[in-house]
């Protein structure tokens, strides 16, 4: 199955949508670090606060918004960790290799630059999307990187409390409308995702309901997930939606991912 992505690859027919495992690589604070922050600055214990909200981010980071009525403060403390100069983009080489893998389009739902920054530092040009007005900046030739949960750039476009995250379930923004039409001509590779994660599975419901109620789900271009474990469940669960598994079981996950792309890149230039 991994010479047939390889194969979408090379001939510009793929699309890489990346998540937080990727941005992980890169040693960035994790969720729980931001809801000791939010703690902290609400004058609440951690402990006491992250089990009143279920350690459920999207409640706690909702919360926040109430007491705060804005969350510029928790954005801007976000923006500081999450782009620290401690942080060496050069020792990054998944980073490196999905450059090298030069995909057209690249969607993330990490809201940090480090994937602007890449393709900085390596000397690739690239159109940053994430609103409708910056769809209109799409040069022919030039990888498009769509932030499609939102960008520290732009605070109105951050999907971080629970009330932003159900508006985004609508799934009928102009970001939701580009991925749909992106994704009828192109296959698609998710790295740096977790199966728990409900965004990313009602993503993939919801790419694969447009296919299946046209009546013409047999053209449909194969898209794929990668996984540092298996889950028979849920990976009858993917298959079933059009989405096949490629399994690379480590207990780290960044040693998974990158051998992956290893693999991948290596089977690209076979091509």
């Amino acid at each position: 199955m991994i010479d047939e992505l390889a194969i979408a690859i090379k001939n510009k027919k793929a699309i890489l949508f990346a998540g937080s495992g990727v941005s992980k690589n890169l040693g960035l604070p994790d969720y729980s670090e931001m809801m000791n922050q939010i703690a902290e600055k609400l004058e609440y214990d951690p402990g006491e606060f992250t089990a009143w909200g279920d350690h459920d981010f999207l409640t706690l980071a909702e919360y926040y918004f109430l007491k705060k009525g804005s969350l510029g403060e928790l954005r801007s403390w976000m923006d500081r960790m999450w782009h620290s100069p401690k942080i060496k983009l050069e020792n990054s080489n998944i980073h490196k290799m999905i450059i090298e893998l030069d995909f057209p389009l690249i969607y993330t739902t990490n809201f940090d630059r480090w994937l602007e920054h890449a393709y900085d530092h390596y000397k690739k040009a690239y159109t940053k999307i994430t609103n409708v007005a910056d769809i209109t900046q799409i040069e022919p030739g030039r990888t498009q990187i769509i932030k499609f949960h939102g960008d520290f750039d732009d605070d109105s476009s951050i999907v971080l409390t629970e009330s932003s995250f159900f508006n985004r379930l609508d799934f009928e923004t102009s970001l939701d409308i580009k991925l749909r039409s992106d994704s009828l001509e192109k296959s698609v590779l998710f790295i740096g995702y977790s199966l728990s994660d409900i965004n990313i599975r009602y993503m993939l419901y919801k790419l694969h309901n447009q296919w299946k109620i046209s009546n013409y789900e047999h053209l449909r271009p194969k898209s794929y997930i990668f996984l540092t474990e298996h889950n028979p469940i849920k990976e009858t669960l993917l298959e079933e939606r059009g989405i096949i598994p490629l399994v690379y079981e480590n207990e780290d996950p960044g040693k998974a991912l990158h051998c992956f792309l290893t693999d991948l890149l290596e089977l690209v230039g076979q091509e």
